[in-house]
């Protein structure tokens, strides 16, 4: 141990702990990207046809699909994708719901 050293010393839980001096090269920090998908990326990802993604984004502004028009191309972000495909989950079967409300007789439970 070096002189002075066991100045700095201390224990904890009966343990002697000692400052460790350290010099880092390098720091990598890892984080998760939001890329952007062409539609055909997009059509891979979530399964849906691309003339199905191109529909939901020419739909109406309010339950359109986010995306960006570049030049000719439709890029989507991938962070926009997944939220708007969160929107339009459903449990059930959403067509006999719907009937259910309209005769007044749908469950409290049921969204």
């Amino acid at each position: 141990m070096a002189p002075g050293a066991a100045a700095r010393a201390s224990r904890v839980s009966g343990r002697e702990i000692r400052p460790v001096s350290a010099v880092l090269e390098r720091v990598t920090v890892a984080v998760p990207l939001d890329p952007y998908m062409t539609l055909a990326g997009a059509s891979t990802y979530t399964q849906l046809s691309v003339k199905t993604l191109r529909r939901a984004v020419n739909d109406h502004p309010a339950r359109a699909l986010p995306a960006y028009r570049v030049g000719g191309a439709l890029i989507l972000r991938r962070s926009e994708l997944d939220r708007w495909l969160a929107e339009r989950r459903t449990v059930g079967r959403p067509s006999l719901l719907a009937a259910l409300r309209a005769l007044g007789r749908a469950s409290e439970g049921s969204a």
